[in-house]
């Protein structure tokens, strides 16, 4: 089917170039873009969990700095929690 569609500059160029660099005209490199798309969209219909994978990433580092602090914080001794007269 033929069909007329709209592509920013700077992607069409980047696709023609992945295209020419693989050896397969621009059409199929496009086919091939829309069936991955569409398998990704199908297995995360299945799983829908799976569209916020990764959406949390940015905040790694600070997950990791607010573990320090509880392991750093666990490894303090309470005197309360030991003495007698806590229970």
């Amino acid at each position: 089917m033929k069909t007329t569609l709209e592509i920013p500059d700077a992607i069409f160029r980047r696709a023609k170039s992945v295209a020419a660099e693989r050896g397969i005209p621009l059409r199929e490199f496009v086919s091939e873009a829309v069936r991955e798309k569409l398998a990704v969209a199908a297995k995360t219909a299945e799983k829908p969990w799976m569209k916020h994978l990764g959406q949390l990433k940015h905040l790694h580092k600070e997950t990791m700095r607010i573990n320090r602090l509880i392991e750093k914080d666990s490894e303090r001794i309470d005197p309360e929690m030991w003495s007698d007269s806590g229970h």
